[in-house]
């Protein structure tokens, strides 16, 4: 009598065999977003759809000001920055200390649990950059390293990344292109596509279980 082990391994050898069908080339299978102020609103829509929040600002000191406004609406008095190009220029710590927030990074601490304990347990907010967005589904894409750590996105249960509008790319497969473009890849790439959500737990959608609860883009541009 055959065993539910050898049954299994028979059907999977029979699967090797099995030629497989044709897939459909990605680039030809959906029409991609064209022009910069359509691919803004379709990147802009798509978050939406996910529970997301975008502002769009004229310029870096707008970017700043829509800062200070969503950290009064949200009751924010502590917040853990990256230093990637996009957020250092702006000199946030100067911009916690005129509105009362206090600006924490993670070169601030001497050591990694200090720091992990600060980001998960004191920050209200993680504030980073973003390297590229994706118009067709509202995505984020972060290249992560020692100027944008990986927890500054994922431990606080706010997230807000501040985009310059020329970042925005039509398809996943431009993105991929230009990260992986260079002989030296990153360490670290990840996609973020609005709050961190869920529908493990007895079919509910929760928000928040994995990563942030809310997350907002502040469009520059």
């Amino acid at each position: 009598m055959q065993s539910a082990r050898d049954e299994i391994l028979g059907r999977l050898k029979a699967a090797r065999k099995t030629k497989p069908r044709d897939m459909p080339d990605v680039q030809q299978s959906r029409d991609p977003v064209q022009g910069k102020e359509e691919m803004i609103r379709a990147f802009t829509g798509m978050l939406r759809l996910e529970t997301g929040i975008v502002h769009r600002v004229e310029n870096s000191s707008r970017a700043k000001e829509k800062l200070t406004e969503i950290a009064k609406e949200e009751g924010l008095k502590r917040v853990m920055v990256s230093t990637d190009d996009v957020v250092a220029p702006l000199d946030l710590p100067a911009w916690g200390n005129s509105i009362g927030v206090q600006v924490m990074r993670s070169g601030d601490f001497a050591g990694r649990d200090d720091y992990k304990d600060a980001v998960f347990d004191i920050a209200d907010a993680g504030i980073t950059g973003a390297d590229f967005a994706v118009a067709e589904s509202g995505t984020l894409g972060l290249i992560l390293d020692r100027d944008q750590p990986r927890l500054i996105s994922l431990a606080p249960i706010l997230h807000i990344a501040i985009v310059p509008v020329d970042r925005i790319f039509s398809v996943y497969e431009q993105v991929m292109e230009r990260v992986f473009k260079k002989d030296t890849y990153p360490g670290q790439f990840v996609f973020i596509t609005g709050p961190s959500m869920t529908g493990d737990i007895q079919g509910h959608l929760f928000k928040g279980i994995h990563g942030p609860r809310k997350v907002i883009v502040i469009l520059v541009g």
